[in-house]
Parts: structure tokens; sequence; C-alpha cells
């Protein structure tokens, strides 16, 4: 890397979405929340720089290309050329040093602050020497060996007690805000990956010191339209994501130290939209991951309705940019996740979610993808059968079917495949033929037998479309299982895992519920059904015992996270359907 590379290198911090050029549109420049990067340069950036100058690697050319900050500081460093031949060196003793005079400076302020609470000139001096030391601290996260000594001499609890100040005077948010920007830094999770035990004890001493909590009440006290502290809620936001990254467990805790209610008022919020916006929105859908209890929380803070309103935005509107679909494909996560939990599907037939999602696949614009994620999981497994019928009831299989006849071409746009496409529309249609009963079930499978039973049709293409690319798969892993063998390899349960998702991937849970619609519209009691299905089987080659072996395996792979009773039953039912296909 020459010179000029090494000083317009910018490290990856692990950031989830790419931040605004520095010569982006004006337009986006005020969105834009570029965390640490915009406030200057990080500490590894600055040891970069500093390195350069006292090596005398930088001619006269490299000097012209650089701008702002950089240029400031390499001056700064050349000029420092002669006193300073060496760098100074980042040791234990001088982490100790550092943190000493911190924790002097920090009392010194707190001394003056108890005693002239109404004059806070007298405490000015002290606070920005304070500021001071807190960005000199930058430097320890270049060593994460030693985040130990930061815990052993309490400077976590004194730096989370800063965040906690209850003076509200014009240098207190600056404070704050450095030290947002010093934990964002600490936590970065490339950072943290280098001493995975430094990053352990931070990390339990950040959660003991209850350090969400207290980044959310500092967050409340922010003004957004100031931009130093925009881009401290920005940071913060970095910080639980960094942390949750590292320890996916904290996301419980955080939840209920008042993270969710705090996303869910910041995104309602009639603001337009923005970076920070954005980020709340994907912190929101990572909560959710794989946790009830947040889910559960989410909906009793009727954040269902929260979501729906955000989203309906988009039933007949685009999102305007990049950005913007982000942040309704990261909402629609959401909504997703607090599906899983059947008490939220109440909250969302409530809601009339099912209406908004309606709407949207008719509109036919960048969020029908997603509303028709949204209706399977909402629709799926015997919790979904309320859902099932009020779908009935809004004529939504006006709506569904002509999806399940034809994939749309626009689907490529939204970045989804037409696997996808299909597999989402045959799960909606088979989780209303296990759960539609009555007058509602007739009119579903009535739709199989309009115009010349053009469905069954449909519907026995693509089994033949999917069949055919499981078995090259099954083939290909066949060929692989043997070389193993041949070689002597042992064929381990990983292996094995490895086969049956590169077969999924294939499309075979798609084929599975392709047949599991087979079997059961030739068990409905119309004779029509069962015929046109074994006629197009026969015709093209296809065999009856193939689908009952495929609906054997995907009995077997049935209800998963449920009780055993539920397993036992579905299994029986969907083997006496295979039966008498």
């Amino acid at each position: 890397m020459d010179v000029g590379e090494l000083l317009n290198y910018q490290p990856d911090r692990g950031a989830k979405r790419p931040r605004d050029s520095e010569d982006g549109a004006a337009g986006r420049e005020e969105n834009s929340r570029g965390g640490k990067h915009q406030k200057g340069l990080s500490s590894r950036e600055l040891a970069r720089l500093r390195e350069a100058a006292l090596e005398g690697r930088v001619d006269a050319r490299d000097a012209e290309d650089l701008t702002g900050d950089k240029k400031m500081v390499l001056e700064k460093l050349m000029d420092q050329d002669g006193e300073e031949p060496e760098a100074e060196l980042v040791d234990e003793s001088s982490v100790k040093k550092m943190i000493l005079t911190f924790e002097k400076r920090s009392y010194k302020n707190q001394e003056l602050r108890i005693k002239f609470p109404d004059n806070p000139e007298k405490f000015m001096e002290s606070e920005l020497d304070l500021n001071d030391i807190i960005q000199e601290m930058h430097v320890i996260a270049t060593m994460p060996d030693l985040y130990h000594l930061l815990v052993e001499l309490n400077a976590v609890h004194s730096l989370l007690g800063l965040l906690s100040h209850e003076n509200t005077d014009i240098l207190l948010p600056h404070v704050a805000i450095a030290v947002v920007d010093l934990l964002q830094e600490l936590t970065d999770i490339d950072t943290l990956h280098e001493s995975e035990e430094g990053a352990e004890v931070l990390i339990d001493a950040l959660l003991e010191g209850q350090v969400v909590a207290l980044l959310v009440q500092n967050m409340e006290r922010l003004d957004e339209l100031v931009k130093e502290e925009a881009d401290g809620i920005y940071n913060t936001l970095a910080i639980v994501e960094n942390m949750a990254e590292f320890r996916p467990g904290m996301c419980t805790e955080a939840a209920q130290q008042g993270l969710v209610q705090w996303l869910l008022k910041r995104i309602k919020a009639k603001m337009p939209f923005d970076a920070n916006k954005l980020y709340c929105s994907e912190i929101l859908a990572i909560l959710l991951q794989n946790n009830d209890s947040t889910r559960e929380l989410l909906g009793e803070m009727d954040g269902i309705d929260v979501l729906l309103q955000q989203l309906s935005v988009f039933k007949r509107h685009n999102p305007n940019t990049a950005e913007e679909q982000e942040m309704m494909e990261n909402l629609f996560d959401a909504l997703c996740s607090c599906l899983m939990l059947a008490s939220n599907r109440d909250r969302f037939l409530k809601g009339e979610g099912l209406q908004l999602m309606n709407l949207m696949l008719r509109e036919k614009k960048m969020s029908r993808t997603s509303a028709l994620k949204v209706l399977d999981h909402g629709m799926i497994g015997p919790e979904g059968a309320d859902n099932c019928h009020k779908f009935v009831d809004i004529l939504g299989l006006r709506t569904i079917f002509p999806l399940f006849m034809k994939t749309p071409k626009k689907m490529k746009k939204t970045g989804a495949s037409e696997r996808e496409h299909e597999e989402h529309v045959c799960s909606i249609i088979a989780s209303m033929l296990r759960n539609l009963k009555s007058q509602q079930r007739t009119r579903l499978l009535n739709k199989f037998t309009e115009n010349d039973c053009e469905k069954v049709d449909r519907l026995m293409e693509l089994h033949f479309k999917y069949l055919e690319a499981v078995q090259q798969a099954d083939k290909r892993i066949e060929g692989e299982k043997h070389e193993m063998v041949r070689r002597g390899e042992i064929l381990d349960d990983t292996m094995e895992d490895e086969f049956y998702l590169r077969r999924l991937d294939a499309g075979l849970f798609v084929l599975q519920l392709i047949c599991y619609i087979m079997v059961e519209i030739s068990n409905s009691g119309i004779s029509q059904l069962q015929q046109r299905v074994h006629q197009i089987l026969n015709l093209r080659g296809g065999s009856v015992k193939v689908v009952r072996h495929i609906m054997r395996e995907y009995a077997e792979s049935i209800g998963d996270g449920k009780s055993e009773e539920f397993k036992e039953a579905e299994r029986k039912r969907i083997m006496d359907l295979v039966d008498n296909f």
C-alpha cells in the first residue's frame, strides 16, 4: 500500500450499511450520520498518520491530495516530527495513567458541580478538561487486551455515571456524547473479536452497569435537530448493535430496559426520513429475532399497530431511496418476527393487518413481495386459522390466485427470487387448506375447479419444475457421498445437515408444499380434482409413489418447536391423506 492509499485508508468498522460518501448529494448530507467517521479520525487512523509522518514517507504530491481533518492532523504531526522522534507507546502503564487522569478530572468536575450547582461557569473548565481526557481515551480501542484495566480501575462505572448526569446545562450533552463516542469505538465488533477475553470483561461490566437503560435515558434528553446530538443517537444505536452481535443473549435485557419503547416512539415520530430512523428499524428487527419475550413486549406496547401504520405509507407509494427501501424491509422483517408469536397474530388481525397486506398485493408496488411474506407468517400453523378465515372473507382469494398462476416479472427489482415468491404463495394456499372450515373451505376448493381446473394444471407444472430441480440436487449429493466413501471419509451429522440444506436450497420445501396441496385437493371429495391430478401425473410420467415418499419426508420434519402431541397428530393427519391419495 503506497502512502496515498495509506492516508486515504478508511478501516471497515463493521457497519451494516454503507454510509454516504463525503462528495455525496448535498440533500443527503444532512441526513447522513457518519458516527465517529464524521467527527474526525479514529485512533487507528491517527496512529497510521503519525507513523507515516515520522518516517518521512509523505511527499508534496500526496499532501496535496489530502483534505479536511487528515490534512490538519498530518501537518500537525509533521511539525512535531523534529520534537517527537518516536510515537508514544500505548502500554499498560500509559493506559493506567490515562484512566487515573480521567478519574481525577471526573471527580473534580463532580465536586465543582455539587459546590456550584447554579453557576456553570465555575465548573465549565473542569468539564472541558474532562471532555479532553475522554477524547484521549479513544486510543485504548487499539488495545482490546487492556480492556480489563477499564473495569479493574472503575473507569467503566465512572463513564456510565457521566451518562446519568442530572444537570442539564449547555455543556452536559457534549460530555455524554463524548462518552457515547468512546463506548462506540471500544465496542466496535472487529475490535471485540481481536481479544475475546478483553471483550468479555468489558461487555460484562457494561451490562452489569445497566448500560442500555442509561443510553436510553441519555437519548431521551438529546435533540436531533442539533447535528452533534443526532450523531450521538446514531452512535448509541451502534453500541447496541455491536453488543448484540457479540452477545446475542443481551437482546432480551436491552428490550426490557426501555429500548423497544424508545425505538417505537422514534420510528413513529413525525420527522423526515433520515439515517437514524433507518438504524432504529434495523435495531428493532435485530432485537426481535428468535426472541419471544421481546415479541410479546412489543405486542403489549401496541407495537403491531405502530409497524402497520408505518408500513401503510408504502401501499400506494414506493420508497424514495434505497435507504428508505431498506427501512421498509426492516419493518416488514420485524412484523414477520412478531407474527411467530400466537398472541401477536390476534393483534395483527384486529389491527386490520390482513386488509393492508391484501391492498399491497393488489397495488403491485415494491411492498408486494414483503406483504406476501407477512401473510405467510400470519396464516401458517393452527395459530393462523382465524387469519385464514378472515383472508377469505376480505376476498383475498381473488388476490392470491393470480399470483399463484403467474409469478410477476417485477420480482427481481425488489431483490426477491422466483422461488421465494412461489414458496410464499404455495405456503399460504397450503395453510388455508389446513385451517379453513365449512363455507370458506368450499370457496377455496371451488377456485381449483374454475376454468377447466387451470389451477390444478399450474400446480402440476410447478410440481414437475421443482421435482426436477430436487432430483438433480439429489444426484449431485449421491455422487459426492460415493466419492467420500471411496476416500474412506466418514459421513457425519454435520455433512448430512449440509446436504439437507442444499436440497432445501434446490427447492425441496416448495416441492413438499406443492405435494401437500396435491394430496389435500385429491382428498377433498371433489372427484374432478383427484382425476385431474392423477391424469397429469400419468401423462408426464410422474409417480404416486414419488409423491408419497416426498410427503413422508415432509411429515417427519414437521412441527419444529411444537409439542410432541401436536407433531404426532399432524403426522398422522398427513399420512392419512397420503394413504388415500
